[in-house]
């Protein structure tokens, strides 16, 4: 697929839980306990990385990725360095609401000039869906999210996307930024680093950005886990006189 322009990308990137990460809370269930869970890259925007590294290797195009975090996001992006970005940027910043995630990573944006801006369409922690939203509401950028197809063609983008019952084909101008998820790539196209990206990462530009400028717009009063399941009735599949009764009256469902 031909180009025509050198294409700038920016992909962001969460830092979530890994999923058999055991939850907990401390501080009287008012802070996320974080000290025995296993962190990754957010599955939506390792779709993202790795459809951005498919753009570098077929057309040239250069890769910075982000996040904002504190010191533990580092290993992250050092992975997603060793996938294939050329550049990391982390804002030293603690994330608590979608807002401030957002404005911080409009400031970098602002100061750069990305063809292409990747998110995933929701983390998979606290599954708000609102940053890349956004970010283009900040920056004026075209925004389409559910992404399960992208081309890009000089300055011209053919973007394919989820919708309740089928798929949307929609086109634009660049600069955009897309909600990637998978079908933008599949599980079997994810990139595993090898001993050589890993060492490659090491020497790749690495930049700690001080940002403090944005106040946050929400704060978190408690968390709480779900309640447990309760026990579950087993009926015989011939007595639906007592499932109807225990839908209608216990249930209340019908």
């Amino acid at each position: 697929m031909y180009l025509g322009i050198f294409m700038k990308i920016l992909v962001c990137i969460s830092c979530v839980p890994e999923t058999t990460s055991k939850i907990n809370f401390t501080n009287n269930n008012t802070e996320f306990d974080s000290s025995q869970v296993q962190y990754v890259i957010n599955p939506n925007d390792e779709f993202g990385l790795t459809r951005a590294v498919w753009f570098k290797e077929n057309d040239g195009a250069e890769i910075d990725v982000i996040s904002v975090g504190l010191e533990n996001t580092d290993q992250i992006l050092r992975k997603a360095l060793a996938i294939g970005a050329d550049r990391g940027y982390r804002i030293n910043q603690e994330p608590t609401d979608s807002y401030q995630v957002a404005k911080l990573l409009s400031n970098h944006i602002s100061k750069h000039n990305y063809d292409l801006v990747i998110a995933g369409r929701e983390s998979i922690d606290y599954n708000g869906g609102m940053v890349a939203g956004i970010i283009a509401e900040i920056l004026h950028f075209n925004y389409v999210t559910n992404c399960v197809d992208l081309k890009i063609n000089e300055n011209k983008a053919k973007i394919k996307r989820e919708i309740e019952g089928g798929i949307e084909t929609l086109s634009c101008k660049l600069p955009l930024i897309i909600g990637a998820q998978k079908g933008l790539v599949e599980e079997s196209d994810l990139k595993i680093p090898n001993m050589r990206g890993i060492m490659q990462a090491r020497s790749k530009p690495f930049e700690i950005i001080e940002d403090n400028t944005v106040e946050t717009k929400t704060n978190t009063i408690s968390f709480s886990k779900p309640d447990n399941h309760k026990e579950i009735k087993l009926l015989s599949p011939d007595n639906l006189d007592e499932l109807i009764d225990l839908l209608h009256n216990e249930a209340k469902v019908i």
